[in-house]
């Protein structure tokens, strides 16, 4: 299935990856996907209290 989502490598201490890691799992989702809806989750809440974050 293609996909049109860029992908990066974050550099993680294994200790907040560990926490992560019991987060998506309470949450059942994968590692990727919940830090994913944590970070849409944050740009919601920012572009609610400033406005759209433009993109050009």
């Amino acid at each position: 299935m293609a996909t049109n989502k860029r992908a990066f490598t974050l550099r993680l201490p294994d200790e907040l990856l560990d926490k992560i890691g019991i987060l998506a799992e309470k949450a059942r989702r994968s590692v990727n996907n919940y830090i994913e809806n944590v970070l849409q989750t944050h740009l919601n809440e920012i572009e609610q209290e400033q406005g759209e974050v433009k993109t050009e």
